[in-house]
This record gives C-alpha cells, sequence and structure tokens, in this order.
C-alpha cells in the first residue's frame, strides 16, 4: 500500500490546483462507503459484495481502488487495472469512478484522476481507457476537459453462466 497523496497541488487541465483533501488507496474501513457510492453510480453494491471483489483482485499487483476524502468524508473513488489483451500493448482501464452527487463539480474527480494516471505511469502503461454509459453526458465533457478522446461507440454484449 503507498502512503496517501497529500500533495498540495496536481497537474490537470494546463495548471495547479489546491486540493484540501486526500487521494489515497481504499482501505477496509472505506468499504460501506464505497458500497454506497457504487449506488449513486448505479451499480447497487454491498459491503461484503466490495469486500470480496477486492479481496480477488489485491494480489495481483494490477489493480488498484482509489479513495478521495474531505475531512473524515469518502466523497469519491476511482478503480483502476491493467488491461492486457494480444491484440494491443497494456494500457490502464478505468473500471469505475464516481465522486458523491453532493461534491460534484469541485475538483474532487480531477485529483482522483491525476492520481490514477500517476498509477497508470508507475505501472508501464503509456495509454489510459476507460468506458462511459452513453447517457452519461456531463462526466463525457469532464473526460473531454481532462484531456481523453472519444475513440469508439460500440454495443457491449453478456451472457449469465
Amino acid at each position: 500500500m503507498t502512503e496517501p497523496d497529500r500533495s498540495s497541488s496536481v497537474f490537470a487541465a494546463g495548471h495547479a490546483e489546491e486540493f484540501a483533501g486526500e487521494i489515497r488507496e481504499a482501505r477496509p474501513q472505506d468499504y460501506v462507503r464505497i458500497a454506497e457510492l457504487a449506488g449513486q453510480f448505479t451499480y447497487p453494491s454491498s459491503p461484503n459484495e466490495i469486500a470480496g471483489r477486492l479481496a480477488g483482485m489485491k494480489h495481483s499487483g494490477e489493480n488498484a481502488v482509489f479513495v478521495a476524502l474531505l475531512g473524515a468524508e469518502l466523497v469519491g473513488w476511482l478503480a483502476v487495472f491493467v488491461y492486457r489483451v494480444v491484440e494491443a500493448d497494456a494500457r490502464a482501464e478505468i473500471s469505475g469512478f464516481v465522486v458523491d452527487e453532493r461534491f460534484r463539480s469541485q475538483r474532487v474527480g480531477m485529483h482522483l484522476l491525476a492520481r490514477v494516471e500517476r498509477w497508470a505511469r508507475e505501472n508501464a502503461c503509456r495509454t489510459i481507457g476507460l468506458r462511459s454509459n452513453v447517457i452519461r453526458d456531463r462526466a463525457h465533457a469532464f473526460y473531454e476537459r481532462h484531456g481523453y478522446k472519444h475513440i469508439k461507440t460500440q454495443k457491449a454484449f453478456r451472457k449469465d453462466l
């Protein structure tokens, strides 16, 4: 586990921005709040489900979940993993990203994104990607403001086993 990121500023959107909070890796005591926020993200989960999923990831070294705290309150989280496939170089892939609706547009997401981009570089990833539901226009604008480009639209398929 890495030390908390207590830097007074990060480079994002072309300039340094102050951040009064803390960005750090998720801990077991965060699971209840991570689950609550996953529900805001339209992915309802219980704290036990979150714990089980994170337990399955913790030994790979190619997954991380970062949380944003303002004071003692966990106000957002972002999950990332190294995406490895035969047909392309490894890249970092954001698998989940949510900021409490009460704290949106307060630069929390920008600081989580900056931390994950640093993690990606530390893990030798030269590209970072993410998928965002077509209905999330506000999120799309956020990503574009931070240098992400829309590269394709596709349909997602799934089969329950």
